[in-house]
């Protein structure tokens, strides 16, 4: 344990938080994600959902200002009539550490997937809301 560092964030976890450069990218991915088959790294983060571990890791991780958006979401698939609550959770989360602009950005998601494959980490979680994926590009310290 450290202070001031959440305990939802394992060791593997902060290790990858740490390592990533600027403009590195990490996926917290939903239950339903294909993380395994698409990860460069995985961390397993079961039985957590998605905004709980944004409230942890936001504090100490820097969105990237450089770019227009830094947060993107697995748009839902035309017709599929999924609503998205989860979405107005997560702007509430990243309002409070990201200032500026509208932050999110919605992707296809065979496009999105592609872009995970991408990501420095993909982190996979317990969260079980429909299209709660979502991409974190990671900013400097300023």
């Amino acid at each position: 344990m450290l202070k001031g560092i959440s305990s939802l964030i394992s060791p593997d976890l902060i290790k990858v938080l740490m390592e990533m450069g600027h403009s590195d990218e990490i996926v917290f991915a939903d239950a339903n994600f294909p993380a395994a088959s698409h990860a460069q790294r995985l961390i397993r983060c079961d039985g957590h959902g998605i905004p709980e571990l944004l409230e942890a890791v936001l504090p100490l991780f820097p969105l990237d200002v450089y770019v227009d958006q830094p947060v993107t979401l697995m748009a839902v698939i035309p017709g599929d009539g999924v609503k998205t609550p989860i979405w107005n959770e997560y702007r509430k989360i990243v309002e409070q550490y990201h200032s500026g602009g509208e932050a999110f950005e919605e992707m296809e998601r065979f496009a999105f997937y592609e872009r995970a494959k991408q990501a420095y980490a993909i982190v996979t979680t317990g969260e079980k809301a429909l299209y709660a994926n979502v991409i974190l590009k990671k900013g400097v310290i300023i």
